[in-house]
């Protein structure tokens, strides 16, 4: 019974700061139309310092992935949180896009602990057979953080400018920080888990099978629809659809609360029907519904489009809980940050491409062309992902 009470506080405070980190990441991103009319950059120049925290992200995951398997995640978070605290606040004082662009980029790489070290945490604590819709709910708390900050950042950029949009993830985060300094605890390693002899070593799970670098890869393309949709859905309701800064944000904002409680039922099925099978249903799905969405904004079924433009939210957010549910099991309790680091950083890797890449086809090609050629992302995933679950078996050399 304690250790159940105990594993609900950490699941609440592992979502808490899963949640304001996903606000400070997802905020740049509905920044732009500010950045193009207040600050005179073009577009791709927008785009490029909306994934600035994205570019951070990459750059240490894998890093704080190491410290969390070797010292523990509770510190690897404390200090995460404390430093996007910092930036967030440096962010909210910027002046000039270049200084702007550099506090994003540290708080992107601070960021990077919360991202591994919760899903370490939430793993850790939840039984085996829960784990699934644990990682789910733990999972819900990114687009919830996109919907914080799609309802609120572009209102209060066009009347706070910048500085005063920034606010909001900095006082969020310093919110949250002394709630996990003295609630957060490190779960215990299984006994049967640890290796009998101190020479022995855990097995490094990529010498052992393809299966991590499938998932990662297919997580990867499946993260590019996700990306588009996230940066550049605003621009496409506001420029390509007319709608007001207040009304876009609203739909986004909705679509992603819709995708976080989808990410709770998606995890829950995939404790009994697979957490492969569901990905592989997930993007099938996708793919149809990312045709749909080009055909009927190339069309001009401006209801139609922003129904499937919720839809495709939805689905483009499925697939991350048991996926890394999946990365979790098969790593261990001895790779596990490094390896939930790795697939954090390929998806994000694909994310920082995303932001200019799409900014620079904007600038040839129209909205409905580029949503329609998303759905090349998910067809990928089709092949790439692996058919069958793979947990935990490797123990030690």
């Amino acid at each position: 019974m304690r250790r159940q009470h105990t594993a609900i506080v950490q699941l609440t405070l592992g979502v808490a700061a899963a949640l304001v980190t996903s606000v400070f990441l997802a905020a740049p991103p509905f920044l732009i139309p500010t950045l193009t009319r207040d600050m005179g950059l073009d577009l791709s120049s927008a785009g490029l310092i909306a994934v600035l925290p994205n570019l951070g992200l990459v750059s240490m995951l894998v890093v704080w992935g190491g410290l969390a398997d070797r010292y523990g995640e509770r510190g690897a978070l404390i200090v995460g949180l404390g430093l996007t605290t910092t930036a967030a606040f440096g962010a909210a004082s910027a002046s000039e896009p270049e200084i702007l662009g550099i506090w994003l980029l540290l708080g992107g790489m601070a960021s990077a602990s919360a991202n591994v070290a919760t899903g370490r945490i939430v793993i850790g604590w939840a039984p085996l057979k829960r784990r699934g819709l644990v990682m789910g709910i733990r999972q819900m708390a990114i687009p919830l953080g996109v919907m914080i900050s799609a309802t609120t950042v572009p209102p209060l950029a066009q009347s706070h400018g910048i500085s005063g949009a920034m606010l909001l993830p900095a006082v969020a985060c310093a919110v949250v920080l002394p709630w996990c300094l003295f609630g957060l605890r490190t779960p215990t390693r299984a006994t049967a888990e640890v290796p009998r002899a101190t020479s022995q070593k855990p097995v490094n799970p990529y010498k052992i099978s393809r299966y991590l670098h499938r998932v990662h890869a297919g997580s990867a393309v499946l993260a590019i629809p996700q990306f588009v949709l996230q940066i550049f859905g605003l621009v496409w309701l506001m420029e390509g659809l007319g709608w007001t800064a207040a009304a876009a944000g609203a739909v986004v904002g909705i679509a992603q609360f819709l995708g976080a409680l989808g990410r709770v039922l998606v995890g829950a099925w995939s404790d009994s029907s697979g957490r492969m099978n569901i990905i592989l249903h997930v993007s099938g799905a996708g793919v149809l519904v990312l045709l749909l969405l080009g055909l009927a904004s190339y069309m001009q079924w401006d209801a139609l489009a922003v129904a499937l433009f919720v839809i495709a939210t939805c689905l483009s957010v499925a697939d991350n809980g048991p996926a890394f549910t999946a990365v979790a099991e098969h790593a261990g309790p001895f790779w596990s940050g490094r390896s939930l680091g790795l697939q954090n950083t390929t998806q994000h890797f694909a994310g920082f491409l995303v932001g200019p890449a799409v900014g620079v086809l904007l600038e040839h090609l129209n909205f409905s062309l580029v949503l329609g050629l998303s759905a090349l992302a998910p067809a990928a995933a089709l092949w790439l992902i692996p058919k069958k679950d793979r947990r935990y078996e490797h123990g030690a050399t």
